[in-house]
């Protein structure tokens, strides 16, 4: 392969990583509200009617674990994830060569984490695909762990992908990760 057609590799992938963050932040975010409206009408129901929403819990419990994993990959894509960056900082104004690997390698050891998650949780997610194993309380409120267990897998794959993809162009901007086309600044 060709470094031009390397460069639209990487281009095209990194479009393509970065619409799929992009949009499962939204649902996220869409996650978000529908949690608002349900522990509203759970506490008016609750306060009002004395009637509360049954498997409130439950779907507050769900919703968080689905929230993070679906904010997750747009977080990574932005640079937002928690970390300490003084160090990098400090360093990076004596020596910039050595903070832009220091960085390289975080992100291949956090890429490597995301793997590690992503295969663990691959045999949870066949494993209840197969069992219709649920959580909650039956006949109250149910669901089935399937889909988060498949929320999981899927976002610490696209944070691999979008780690994987730093790791290779060097790029730390939250703008679209992609190859240098042209000579740019130092950071």
């Amino acid at each position: 392969m060709n470094n031009g057609a390397f460069k639209t590799a990487v281009t095209g992938l990194s479009k393509l990583a970065n619409g799929i963050a992009i949009s499962a932040n939204a649902v996220g975010t869409i996650v978000v509200l529908l949690l608002v409206l349900v522990v509203n009408y759970d506490v008016v129901a609750r306060g009002i009617f004395n009637k509360p929403f049954l498997g409130a819990v439950e779907v507050v419990q769900f919703s968080m674990v689905l929230i993070v994993f679906l904010q997750l990959p747009d977080v990574v894509r932005v640079n937002r994830l928690t970390r300490s960056d003084g160090f990098l900082a400090v360093i990076g104004e004596r020596r910039p060569g050595l903070a832009r690997s220091m960085r390289r390698v975080i992100n291949f050891v956090s890429g490597v984490f995301m793997t590690l998650i992503a295969v663990a949780i691959w045999p949870e997610f066949a494993e209840n695909w197969e069992s219709k194993d649920f959580f909650g309380i039956p006949g109250v409120f149910t669901a089935p762990w399937w889909p988060i267990k498949l929320v999981i897998f899927l976002s610490a794959t696209l944070c691999v992908v979008i780690f994987g993809l730093k790791v290779i162009t060097g790029r730390e901007s939250p703008e679209m990760i992609r190859t240098l086309e042209h000579e740019e600044p130092a950071e």
